[in-house]
């Protein structure tokens, strides 16, 4: 186990059994609202016998289906103790909802960190973050669990003044078994692997892909696939098209280049995996302790672009549901309308004759839901 920045947080963990006597909170104090998502929300909480906080991930449970999905994201964060990821500590059910309580991760995205001015941002340094990455992927993968949503937001420092990260959100993983391919239909654009675009099976290796355009970021500031639209970026993916560009890559070393290639292998058979990533030169041969300091400017810019997609894609989905209501309201008018011309009371039930909801409207913020509850599973990250 990597030590990075001096010594290891405290590693706490719990085999966590749903509590259905009790309530949330009988135990805990619900302080302000970190963020909310598709989920549910979460909130920053207070251990009422120990004053510790935590966050508390507030799932509706009101279906059947919703219930099975809350529990089994419990019953696969009890998989996953280890300090490299952050941790369930308690589960409540109660009539309508599952609260997971999960540890307090207080640092912040690693990203946000870096280009804070007291903040040292170079190549060892990186390098020191993306062990720890794999060495959390590595613990994952050998438990069968596949992250599938690895990407800067993600990755979050233990405390405000350590150097320690982990791996968070955990809300998309998925078990793998050897004889059942998962395919899957979501993610983040320039950091989903060609095989994910490619609606083909997913693998270990596809944590990999991302492990390999989150250290390209690290190191230069700039996105490998990005393009001016999602459907380029996605085309870029699908082609593997990128390169190390002169300007932003001359300073970095060719053991950090052979990493990243060997990491951004279109066919995710010739990836490194996690355990072969860990042995790769330039985890295992440090740079020396006083390098040049790397540019903070383009992770900023990275950052700023990052911020601005959010809110066009919040901005662009308000539009969509303004539409939709638009348009019901238009049906409803021209139903009342057509009720109006005469019926039999029977058919007098406007309620039922009309959606209470269009076609498809929970899939509209989807994309934004989604970017927003897995800025908030950090339970240390305040809204963004």
């Amino acid at each position: 186990m990597s030590q990075a920045g001096g010594a290891e947080e405290t590693f706490e963990h719990r085999d966590v059994v749903i509590n259905t006597q009790d309530k949330v909170s009988d135990v805990y104090t619900q302080l302000e609202k970190l963020g909310e998502g598709k989920f549910g929300k979460v909130y920053r909480l207070r251990e009422k016998a120990s004053g510790k906080i935590r966050a508390g991930k507030y799932f509706r449970t009101r279906t059947g289906k919703e219930r099975a999905a809350a529990r089994a994201e419990v019953e696969l964060m009890n998989l996953l103790q280890h300090p490299r990821l952050v941790q369930c500590l308690a589960a409540f059910q109660g009539p309508t909802e599952l609260v997971m309580v999960m540890e307090y991760v207080a640092g912040g995205e690693l990203f946000e960190r870096i280009v804070d001015d007291d903040f040292e941002h170079t190549e060892p340094s990186s390098a020191q973050y993306v062990r720890q990455i794999l060495e959390g992927l590595q613990f994952m993968h050998g438990r069968a669990i596949v992250h599938l949503d690895l990407k800067p937001e993600n990755i979050v420092c233990v405390s405000p003044d350590s150097r320690c990260v982990k791996i968070i959100d955990f809300g998309l993983a998925r078990k793998l078994a050897p004889d059942t391919p998962v395919k899957v239909l979501h993610g983040t654009p320039e950091f989903m692997a060609p095989e994910v675009v490619a609606f083909e099976p997913v693998s270990f290796s596809t944590d990999m892909w991302s492990v390999g355009v989150i250290c390209y970021i690290l190191l230069s500031g700039e996105s490998p696939f990005q393009g001016d639209t999602d459907m380029e970026t996605l085309s870029n993916v699908t082609a593997a098209r990128w390169d190390f560009e002169e300007e932003t890559f001359s300073e970095i070393s060719p053991q950090a280049k052979d990493f990243i290639s060997q990491l951004l292998q279109k066919d995710p058979r010739h990836r490194l995996p996690s355990a072969g990533a860990l042995l790769h030169p330039w985890l295992q041969h440090p740079q020396p302790s006083s390098p040049k300091a790397l540019s903070k400017d383009r992770i900023r810019q990275f950052l700023t672009r990052r911020k601005w997609q959010k809110t066009g894609k919040a901005l662009l989905a308000l539009n969509r549901l303004t539409l939709l209501s638009q348009s019901l309201e238009r049906k409803a008018s021209e139903a009342q309308d057509e009720e109006g011309q005469g019926c039999s009371p029977e058919e007098e039930q406007p309620s039922r004759a009309l959606p209470t909801r269009g076609p498809g409207s929970s899939e509209l913020l989807t994309e934004q839901e989604e970017e927003d509850g897995r800025s908030t599973a950090a339970p240390g990250e305040t809204e963004q």
